[in-house]
């Protein structure tokens, strides 16, 4: 029981590291807080349009990755200037990479968002 109840405190310790990162994200990061108004806007998009439930999905899906992507891109980033604040070009070459799989996600993303909405103002225009 006692190691049960030490699993349950040390998640609970998890979470709480977890969300103190998630806000400070939000708070720090000028490109999440842009992602996060752009999510807004969709949520708003998908409750105005009604759409479906499998859009609903995909729409949360890009969210999630777009902004856990580009979580751990400024964790590179981070780490990177911590290591070597000044330019180098092997940091560069990392952070480079890094911002690329921000880029991944946010084109396929954008792809997926306009797939669901495309109907939707076309058929209003």
């Amino acid at each position: 029981m006692n190691a049960f109840l030490n699993f349950i405190k040390y998640r609970f310790r998890s979470f709480k590291f977890a969300f103190r990162g998630l806000w400070l994200l939000i708070k720090t990061e000028h490109s999440v807080m842009a992602q996060i108004i752009i999510a807004v806007v969709l949520i708003s998009f998908g409750l105005y349009f009604d759409i479906s439930k499998q859009d609903w999905i995909n729409q949360l899906l890009v969210i999630g990755l777009v902004l856990s992507v580009e979580g751990m891109n400024t964790a590179v980033e981070k780490i990177s200037d911590f290591v070597h604040e000044d330019e180098h070009p092997r940091i560069g070459f990392i952070k480079d990479i890094s911002a690329g799989a921000v880029a991944f996600a946010g084109l396929f993303g954008f792809t997926v968002i306009t797939t669901i909405y495309l109907p939707y103002f076309s058929n209003n225009a």
